[in-house]
């Protein structure tokens, strides 16, 4: 990674440092934002999980997040799909940060997924995703694990893709919320292992979703992410629902078992550990 330290490089050197995970919970209003922090959530991300897997908050609802979160914690946004119009969530994030008052900072990446997009020139809108966001703001690249589903291309081409492109944040997640835990097997976690050991082969920090459950958890944490990013888990009454204090603080222990072997996840004694 050859560009300037960012607080979120700081944050996910310190939790890579201390054998851990960092812990991203998602949410959609102020009160939300305050369970996450009082839970210990290492980065709050906010997102509207009415829009689809990667919806837009609104921009003033998003500022006010911010407000709350001020510098506790560094904050992402989710800006949907790039297939939707790579110049309307660069407009976003800029209309987000016209609102920020004296407590909001900017925030520390962005990311927009690519449903939708595997037949058209998605590299083209990686790239300009990444070449139109305010400077300080670091663009996530985002591989569907279910991407025939999503109609996006597959993991192993985004990530590459993502590294050609000097991109150094991975999000692996799900397109279907309705679907099975990002890590459902043994087989899904091999092959969710060996997306996120590709990233960090090629310079990228690696964020694991996708309907992670607490069952699911342990195994997703033992494939090696940098930090598990949830919602539903973090929900009274599921995705829909509302972020909890105390569910996170609970993920937050669970993610606390990033030192464990890796070669020994939950789902299966066998499944191969991740280099760095």
């Amino acid at each position: 990674m050859n560009a300037a330290p960012t607080v979120l490089d700081a944050q996910l050197s310190r939790r890579s440092a201390d054998g851990r995970c960092g812990l991203l919970v998602s949410v959609r209003d102020e009160t939300e934002a305050r369970e996450a922090l009082a839970g210990g959530a290492t980065i709050v991300d906010v997102k509207e999980p009415g829009r689809g897997p990667l919806g837009a908050a609104d921009a003033d609802v998003t500022a006010r997040i911010a407000a709350v979160v001020g510098g506790r914690t560094p904050w992402t946004l989710a800006g949907g799909e790039l297939r939707d119009g790579v110049a309307a969530i660069h407009e976003h994030v800029r209309r987000t940060m016209a609102l920020l008052d004296g407590d909001g900072l900017p925030p520390a990446a962005a990311k927009a997924g690519l449903a939708g997009t595997d037949a058209g020139d998605w590299r083209s809108l990686l790239v300009a995703f990444k070449a139109g966001l305010p400077a300080g703001i670091e663009p996530v690249a985002v591989a569907y694990a279910d991407w025939d589903r999503a109609g996006s291309p597959p993991p192993g081409e985004v990530i590459a893709a993502a590294i050609a492109a000097g991109y150094r944040l991975l999000l692996a997640d799900t397109f279907d919320k309705a679907g099975p835990p990002v890590v459902s097997d043994a087989e899904s976690a091999r092959r969710v292992a060996d997306w996120i050991a590709r990233a960090r082969m090629g310079g990228m920090w690696a964020v694991l979703a996708g309907n992670l459950t607490f069952e699911a958890l342990p195994a997703a944490v033992a494939c090696g992410p940098d930090v598990i990013a949830v919602r539903s888990a973090a929900c009274v009454g599921g995705r829909s629902g509302t972020v909890c204090g105390k569910r996170v603080r609970r993920l937050g222990k669970l993610c606390g078992l990033a030192g464990a072997d890796p070669a020994a996840p939950a789902l299966d004694r066998q499944a191969p550990g991740v280099g760095t």
